[in-house]
């Protein structure tokens, strides 16, 4: 795993982002933030990424699924590993416990609930980041 690890949170809840901003940082993690899917967006194409923090519900609904769906069909940036979380699992038909995350519904590689404890937060986020230095190394 790289020494300075990017990460970006994209949620609309400032109060959550700055806890979980603080947690991150603390484990040594370099963190950018963005409040909406369109600032998000754009700071993925101008920053490099090693892993997005995404919430689900976003102004109108759904649109972390939406920017979710739209990473992964950019060229540059689909192969950022994106953690979901959010408030709402429970209330998704298609996610059952245990299962994984069926990529074509929702394009991302794990999904925890808010509230998330900091350890687990920090074994997932170490986990992503793991797994895509471990494709970087295999492409290479």
């Amino acid at each position: 795993m790289n020494e300075f690890t990017r990460i970006l949170i994209i949620d609309d809840d400032p109060d959550y982002v700055d806890s979980i901003k603080s947690i991150l940082e603390e484990a040594d993690h370099h963190v950018d933030v963005a409040y909406n899917p369109k600032d998000g967006f754009e700071k993925l194409q101008s920053n490099p990424t090693d892993l997005l923090l995404l919430d689900i519900r976003m102004g109108r609904g759904a649109e972390g699924v939406k920017l979710a769906r739209k990473i992964r069909k950019d060229p540059e940036l689909k192969e950022i590993p994106i953690l979901f979380i959010t408030g709402i699992k429970e209330q998704l038909a298609y996610l059952f416990p245990g299962e994984q995350i069926h990529p074509r519904i929702v394009p991302v590689d794990e999904l925890v609930e808010k509230p998330v404890e900091p350890q687990f937060l920090l074994e997932k986020v170490s986990s992503l980041l793991h797994a895509a230095d471990s494709r970087k190394l295999q492409t290479n």
